[in-house]
């Protein structure tokens, strides 16, 4: 139909007449083609189109064969296309601008220069002064100690007395004093560390573009400090060696001990500080412990702390906005002003045994509610009238601990109450009957096909299948929705960090070898005004999250090659955060063997109060309170503790040191045991398990869900052993009780039980339900839109809109190289800026064997019927493999639902339909679902009572063998007369296309009611009806002839039509491949009725 032609197209040119439609190249290709303004916050580009848009659509560019032209082809053409060099186009003048401008202090106005690099010291000389000294020198006894590099400052200033909690400063250290007994516990040193004049303050600079962007002018500069409060009994010059040699850079920090002051000059200083909450993780400042420790004094505790001094005529109201939307967030963050307040004392209480019960066998259902409401249990009445009949028998009331035990095992987020109940179901008036939700759809699917290739399903932390004869690859999907709405970065981090775990937890314990990341936010060009009452702004959220899974993912050493994000304003409120990873491990190895008499280890990080009530609060739905009442379910991860602990665990299990293992996850040490022991039992004595803080209840060691630990089931014999082999790596591992064989559960703290319950009961005792559900098909109606003789600007406005635009802005933060095993990576081409399919990673370096990974979504399907919108998600996932090259007879799949609240008929029968359509697709395609997981209460009751809820999104993951890396295949166009083919057929199907989305802006605007509502009727009217439905019988016979082609090297270049469909997939093949592209769509296959050219 058309071919690739020469030279750089400086833009494409869609010309349409009657059916025909032309796209030429002319000119030299810009640097960046399309610069979306509002979707990245230095408004750069960004790449990752996903979903299908017309279903069975691939691009095809054959490879010409030559005389003498081999099959190894095909890998030097990769070669040459997929340089792993970051691309840093155009960036040169910008970078030179930026450091002129940092000499003339930190890129911000001239006049402010002076100012910022003049933080007045304690003895009065500004920080920019170099101090007088002679080699050799010592600081005097009193005054605040400033230093460069190696050099030493000599201070002139007196002792000076700090106020707040009732501390004194003395050589620049705090008197921490007990609260209780007002006797002096040890003295507290402060450090803070500035970046020296010259040097950008990089924080800085985002801060004063955040607060520009929130309307405020009147901040003129913004400067911040790093700061450091150590607790330990030392001398001041071994104080000033931690901040010189380990918390400051010699080359472009300075730092001082004690507190500074404002900086000099005419201009009102603000200072603000920003502490962690008590009981929430700091991961540097227990990096700082570590560090400190090696240095030869252990210290008692370290908190980290952010300082920022705001330049200009701030008033308080703008203070408290700032604070609050920028600096810090109160989830996990206090905020102090001024610059003589201190944080109060970290020091808590020792816990003192209290055993606590809960009357509950007495309660009516109105009692039994509030009981649960109260104590965040998030349990229905008839839970909770189950409960009451198993404590009636007992003859007894629930202690605490059970409680919430039992609330943790039954909550949706780990039971699967909604997908695993029997539903009844009216569509379109006809009835539909299930029993089991999930075992008849999803589940019935992987039995019936029964692969020999799938090794453990729906069994283990994660999905495993068959790589080759001695290794099994395992694939889990996680979503952690609501933590991340309350803290971005810290619900991303342990996100992708629990997920992690999950295949490090699989059989005995495989070995993580790739990450993927999908994320749904709201539109991030929203005005403040939009954002409803205790929400994030969305580009707060965004930012947070793409922040907390590079940092994560990065510190692991593991790769992230695959990913998506996808913007709709219904995630505004409830923002989606899909993280997966897969791992490699030793065939013989799947099967765990935990028996009664082993010891049951917690290994890894301590135990703090973070988390706490995780796994009932993402089963429940969320309301504007949340931000405070949920603070202490948001956890935060540290990478280099989980980094530490997987390392020693390869070793152990090499060894053959224990015999089972899973992950503390939602419901931490409840879960992790309580799974392990269910068909054994298992004794627990509290008190041993490492805390991070003193104070903490025997009921929070048990629930708590801090990140980066595992349990394991050990050999009496071999414990010697193992903790040989953990303290060798630094790595806590802790014995904290033994299974039995009386599939019993008990508690002990100090000797005293605090709790029993029957294994039974505890995971077979949940209510089983029948629900009602309901689906109707919208009444719903195709645009009018008038033909054009020019599609130019519609083209541009795909391209430019958010769910298309280019994410390399993402993916460049993405350490997609580590480990050395990429083969076709995110992002392709001459330029490496095409987004790829589908990634190709080679697990075992020393085997052409690959793994191609995928994946598939299009909520805006799902607004017209999602039965299709989840068949074209399994069908884009597909395609996505079929491209790169991937088997098509060795896919397997995964199923993440996120949804709204299923307890409403209507919105249940959209699951189900989804959940019908599942089956349907594995079936055709020959593949097994082998994972899965669901997050079913995605609704925000904002403080009006609207309602906001997340349209129904089903994410699709893949994932598929590749015989023969070298026989890859990429989707940039690879030289000037190759031949273009569309394989598939274009039916008159645009429904939910971003065609129509991006054509509201020219349609006739609603009249009447508010704002919201008019958008709401806009996006209606230009929905479409005609959503793209898979042909079951040609979509898998085009995937294998397909991949045949491939894998005979007749394709040089191979790309599906997704979003934005063919004119989008052209325009990717041509930017990626630096070529222009003329293509007549007469020759198009198509259906009788698509007529248009724009269809």
């Amino acid at each position: 139909m058309g071919g690739a032609t020469s030279g750089r197209p400086r833009a494409l040119r869609w010309l349409a007449s009657g059916r025909r439609l032309r796209a030429t190249g002319r000119g030299v290709r810009p640097r960046r083609p399309v610069r979306p303004g509002p979707l990245h916050p230095d408004h750069d580009p960004d790449d990752r189109p996903r979903g299908p848009e017309g279903p069975q659509g691939v691009l095809v560019v054959p490879r010409l064969r030559h005389p003498g032209d081999e099959s190894g082809r095909a890998r030097s053409d990769l070669r040459e296309y997929q340089s792993p060099a970051p691309c840093h186009r155009g960036r040169t003048g910008q970078r030179q601008r930026g450091r002129r401008d940092a000499v003339r202090g930190q890129g911000l106005p001239r006049q402010h220069a002076d100012r910022l690099g003049a933080c007045r010291r304690l003895d009065g000389r500004p920080a920019g002064q170099p101090p007088e000294h002679r080699r050799g020198d010592r600081p005097r006894d009193r005054g605040a100690v400033q230093a460069a590099g190696r050099d030493r400052a000599r201070p002139a200033r007196t002792d000076r007395t700090v106020v707040g909690s009732g501390a004194s400063e003395t050589r620049h250290a705090r008197q921490i004093q007990d609260p209780e007994e007002g006797t002096t516990v040890v003295r507290q040193w402060r450090v803070e560390v500035f970046n020296r004049p010259g040097f950008a303050d990089v924080q800085g600079a985002h801060v004063l573009s955040d607060i520009r962007e929130l309307g405020i002018s009147a901040v003129e500069a913004v400067q911040s400090a790093r700061v450091f409060l150590i607790e330990a009994d030392c001398e001041p010059a071994f104080a000033e060696r931690v901040a010189r040699e380990l918390l400051a850079d010699p080359v472009c920090d300075q730092y001082y001990l004690g507190r500074s002051g404002p900086p000099a000059g005419l201009a009102k200083a603000t200072l603000i500080e920003v502490h962690l909450k008590s009981g929430v993780s700091d991961p540097v400042a227990e990096s700082v412990m570590t560090a400190i420790a090696d240095m030869g004094v252990r210290p008692d505790s370290v908190r980290t702390a952010r300082k920022y001094i705001l330049l200009g005529e701030i008033k308080p109201s703008q203070i408290d906005t700032i604070a609050r939307k920028v600096l810090a967030n109160d989830v996990i963050e206090d905020v102090i002003l001024g610059d003589q307040a201190e944080p109060p004392s970290p020091h808590l209480k020792p816990y003192e045994l209290n055993i606590s019960s809960w009357p509950i066998r007495d309660l009516d259902d109105a009692g039994l509610q509030a009981l649960s409401k109260e104590k965040d249990l998030f349990l229905n009445v008839v839970e909770m009238r189950t409960i009451q009949d198993y404590y009636r028998r007992l003859g007894r009331e629930p202690t605490d601990v059970e409680l919430e035990t039992l609330a943790q095992t039954w909550s949706e987020h780990c039971v699967h109450k909604t997908l695993r109940s029997a539903v009844d179901m009216t569509a379109d008036g006809r009835p539909v009957h299930f029993e089991n939700l999930l075992k008849e759809t999803v589940f019935r699917a992987t039995q019936q096909l029964n692969k020999d290739w799938c090794l453990s399903v729906f069994a283990d932390n994660a999905g495993v299948v068959e790589f080759d004869e001695e290794s099994a690859v395992c694939f889990k999907v996680e979503t952690h929705n609501h933590p991340s709405a309350l803290d971005p970065y810290g619900g991303a981090a342990t996100g992708i960090g629990g997920v992690i775990r999950d295949p490090m937890g699989t059989g005995l314990g495989a070995r993580p070898i790739a990450n993927t990341d999908i994320f749904c936010f709201g539109t991030p060009d929203k005005s403040l005004d939009e954002v409803p009452k205790g929400v994030l702004h969305p580009r707060r959220i965004m930012k947070g999250v793409v922040a907390g899974v590079r940092d994560y993912g990065n510190r692991m050493g593991i790769p992230t090659v695959n990913g998506a994000i996808y913007f709709d304003d219904r995630y505004i409120a409830n923002p989606l955060v899909y993280c997966g990873n897969i791992g490699i491990m030793d065939r013989t190895k799947i099967a765990k063997n935990q028996q009664s008499g082993q010891l049951i280890m917690v290994v890894g990080g301590r135990t703090g109060r973070d988390g706490i009530h995780g796994a009932t609060f993402s089963s429940g739905q969320m309301t504007h309170e949340y931000e405070t009442i949920f603070s202490h379910a948001v956890q935060i991860g540290n990478a280099i503790t989980e980094k530490k602990m997987l390392d020693v665990l390869v070793q152990a299990n090499e060894a053959g040191l224990y015999e089972a293992i899973t992950d503390c996850g939602a419901g931490g040490l409840s879960s992790a045991v309580g799974e392990m022991a269910k068909d054994l039992g298992a004794e627990i004595d509290l008190e041993k398990v490492p805390l991070k803080y003193a104070g903490l209840g025997y009921t929070e060691i048990w629930i708590s869900e801090a990140q980066e630990r595992m349990v394991i089931a050990v050999k009496p014999e071999n414990l010697e052993a193992i903790q040989r082999v953990f303290a060798g790596e630094n790595v806590e591992a802790t014995v904290i009780g033994q299974f039995t064989n009386d599939k019993k559960l008990r508690l002990r703290y100090n000797g005293h039980q605090v709790g029993e319950l029957d294994m039974d009961f505890l995971h077979d005792g949940v209510p089983k339900y029948r629900r009602q559900a309901v689906w109707e098909r919208p009444k719903l109606s195709e645009p009018v839109l008038s033909e054009k003789d020019n599609y130019n600007d519609d083209l541009l406005r795909i391209l430019s809109s958010c769910n298309v635009a280019s994410k390399e802005w993402v993916i460049r933060q993405y350490d997609h190289e580590v480990q050395g095993g990429s083969v076709v990576k995110p992002l392709v081409g001459v330029a490496n800026d095409g987004p790829s399919d589908a990634a190709v990673i080679q697990p075992k370096l020393d085997s052409p064997r690959g793994l191609a990974i995928s994946c598939g979504m299009n909520p805006l399907y799902g607004d017209i019927d999602p039965y299709w919108m989840a068949l074209a998600g399994i069908d884009e996932a597909v395609r996505n493999l079929i491209c790169v090259g991937g088997r098509v007879d060795r896919i397997a799949l995964l199923d993440n639902f996120c949804w709204a609240d299923c307890n409403r008929p209507e919105i249940l029968g959209t699951l189900v339909r989804a959940a019908q359509a599942c089956y349907d697709g594995a079936m055709a395609y020959g593949a097994p679902f082998i994972s899965g997981k669901d997050s079913l209460h995605n609704e925000f009751v904002c403080e009006d009572g609207t309602v906001i809820r997340i349209p129904p999104t089903l994410l699709i993951s893949a994932m598929s063998l590749v015989d023969d890396i070298d026989k890859c295949v990429t989707m940039d166009l690879k030289k000037p007369g190759h031949l273009l083919f569309v394989v598939g057929r274009t039916n008159n199907e645009l429904g939910g296309s971003h065609y129509y989305k991006v054509s509201r802006a020219s349609c006739p605007r609603s009249e009447g009611g508010t704002p919201s509502t008019r958008r709401g009727q806009d996006a209606r009217d230009t929905l479409g009806a005609n959503v793209p439905r898979l042909d079951l019988d040609l979509g898998p016979r085009l995937a294998r002839t397909l991949a045949g082609a491939i894998a005979e090297g007749l394709v040089a270049s191979c790309h599906d039509c997704s979003e934005g469909g063919l004119a989008v997939a052209l325009a990717e093949m041509a930017f990626a491949g630096g070529l222009g592209v003329e293509a007549d769509l007469r020759a198009l296959p198509r259906s009788r009725d698509c007529v248009r050219a724009d269809a």
